[in-house]
């Protein structure tokens, strides 16, 4: 584990927000890769209820919900290459992750022994290819049942009295701050409304309460 003293340029550290030029030039960080993939698609639940759009998180070994990924080392390669093979370990998939996917980078002082730094992508693909994902996912990636226990899909409907679907789905425990990247990259990229959104959280922290 990294003991060293983190040391960034600029002045957005104490916001945890950095450029990924500021990320790279942090002494004494760990950095790790996630990416957020999703597409379109007309099905319904139950033919009535649209659910239109697919997004990927995955289950993990220690039971905590979180995006494909994993620690990247910059000396040794570039973050997307380090991200593009250790979705090949986890996804059984081949993606050439670029610089024009990433979305985020932020500095988590949560974990100041290990000086973590989380960068965030995210890749729109069509319903077919996401169907290709998961089918690797379970059959030929080499972390399938070991460090990742499965691919799930994030339901983005809430159903009638509030407490099912994306309410319930936020309920859940997640790992790091993969909770506040979906739910910012819901409202980026048009997947929810700011409305929805508010609405999910407000059912979720109610769920949380009850249990």
């Amino acid at each position: 584990m990294c003991m060293c003293v983190c040391v960034c340029t600029g002045g957005s550290m104490a916001s945890g927000q950095l450029s990924r030029e500021e990320a790279l030039a942090c002494v004494g960080c760990r950095h790790a890769c996630h990416i957020l993939l999703y597409a379109d698609t007309e099905a319904q639940l139950f033919e009535e209820i649209p659910i239109r759009h697919i997004v990927l998180m995955q289950m993990r070994f220690d039971g905590l919900l979180g995006f494909p990924g994993g620690l990247v080392e910059p000396s040794e390669e570039s973050l997307e290459e380090g991200l593009s093979r250790e979705l090949w370990e986890e996804l059984g998939f081949s993606l050439s992750v670029t610089v024009e996917d990433h979305v985020s980078s932020c500095h988590n002082p949560s974990s100041s022994s290990s000086h973590p730094i989380t960068h965030f992508y995210a890749r729109r693909m069509e319903e077919k290819e996401i169907r290709e994902v998961e089918k690797a996912a379970a059959s030929t990636a080499t972390d399938h049942g070991h460090e990742v226990m499965g691919m799930v899909r994030v339901p983005l409907y809430t159903l009638k009295g509030g407490g099912g679907g994306l309410p319930s789905f936020l309920s859940h425990s997640f790992i790091g701050n993969s909770r506040s990247q979906l739910e910012d990259a819901l409202v980026r990229f048009g997947l929810v409304t700011p409305e929805e959104l508010q609405t999910a959280l407000k059912h979720a922290a109610q769920r949380r309460k009850q249990s």
